[in-house]
Formats: C-alpha cells, sequence, structure tokens
C-alpha cells in the first residue's frame, strides 16, 4: 500500500511551513504502508498540476494533503471542497483569481473520501484537539482539495483522499496576541493517527 502525504512550500516571506515540515518529519512506513512526502508550491494551476503527476506515477492508495489555517486551534479534517478560487491574498507567484471555477463545468463540490469522523474521534481519545470542518475556503489549500477530489472522482475511484488543515506552531504566533498553536510534534503525531486510520478503514 502507498500513502501520498502533501504539503505547501512556505507562503510568502515565511521561513517555514509547519503542514511541510510535518509531513517530511512522518516515518518512511506506517503499518506496512510506504508513505510518499511531496511538496507542492503554494500557487494556483500549479499546485494542481504537481499533485496530477504524483497521481499518475505513483498510484497512491491513499492521498492527503495537509495545510495550514492559522488561527484555528484544531487540527481540522476538512470535509468538503468547492470548486471556486477566490484569492483574497496573491499566490507566491503574484497569481489572485477571483470568483473562477477550478474546473469548468465540473460539480460544484466534492467531498472527501477519508474517513473524517473515525480520524476527529481517534485524535480526541489521544488528546489531540480535532474537529471536522466544513470549509476549506478559497484559497490555494480548498484549490488542491478539490482538485485531488475531482481527479479521484474521473479516474482513480480506488483513491481514498481528503485534507487536514494544521494550527499555528508556537513560533509562529510570538507576535501574535491570543492566537492559537500546536507543537509540530503533536502535529506529526496526528498526521500519523490520521495515515493509520485510514489505513484500517
Amino acid at each position: 500500500m502507498k500513502v501520498l502525504v502533501t504539503g505547501f512550500e512556505p507562503f510568502g516571506g515565511e521561513a517555514i511551513n509547519p503542514a511541510l515540515e510535518g509531513v517530511k518529519m512522518l516515518k518512511e512506513e506506517i503499518l506496512g504502508a510506504e508513505i510518499l512526502k511531496l511538496e507542492l508550491p503554494t500557487v494556483f494551476m500549479k499546485s494542481k498540476e504537481i499533485l496530477e503527476m504524483a497521481l499518475e506515477e505513483d498510484r497512491p492508495d491513499i492521498v492527503i494533503c495537509v495545510g495550514q489555517a492559522g488561527g484555528r486551534d484544531k487540527i481540522s479534517v476538512e470535509r468538503v471542497a468547492i470548486n471556486i478560487d477566490d484569492a483574497g491574498i496573491p499566490d507566491n507567484e503574484g497569481n489572485q483569481p477571483i470568483d473562477k471555477p477550478i474546473f469548468e463545468g465540473s460539480d460544484a463540490a466534492y467531498f472527501s473520501t477519508l474517513p473524517i469522523k473515525e480520524i476527529v474521534n481517534k485524535l480526541k481519545e489521544n488528546k489531540i484537539p480535532a474537529e471536522i470542518s466544513n470549509s476549506a475556503g478559497t484559497y490555494v489549500c480548498n484549490h488542491i482539495m478539490y482538485s485531488l477530489l475531482y481527479n479521484i472522482d474521473k479516474k482513480y475511484k480506488n483513491i481514498k483522499g481528503g485534507f487536514i488543515h494544521i494550527p499555528y506552531i508556537p513560533e509562529q504566533v510570538i507576535d501574535k496576541r491570543m492566537a492559537p498553536s500546536m507543537s509540530l510534534d503533536y502535529i506529526v503525531k496526528a498526521l500519523t493517527i490520521a495515515i493509520e486510520v485510514s489505513i484500517g478503514n
């Protein structure tokens, strides 16, 4: 079995992206499954193209895309992605699509095919704050989640896939008043549990 886990490159002037760092820190094998790690650019369209190449070349059984949602206080397991790009700020290459469909003429939304409730329940059992989120936003995270689920629906129906948002890590909130954070070790533990649950369901 192969599990592909993706994380985004640092955004803007940030030194690191904890989503990518967490992915890098995952073990190479979990419950006998090979863990494939992929860095995605924080760029509309380009991120989708790189993911599509990885799906074609690696043929994973499970795909979990990871991004950061600063300000959230829990691991957020996303339920749904919507067919719209609506960027409040430019991406890393200056693209700022407004009210543009990700795939013209496609479904308005796709639901995660990961066992999202089982993941959240197992995280809580392990004392990790977690929730199901019903909005992945309209930025690059939603863009990649929708693209993944679109490809699963059209080409790879046997793949289980979805998206997980993580909070800030402590060093990111030193100058952010009242902003919640979670340690990178906890994030890695959470991602590992999400992979284990996905393999077992």
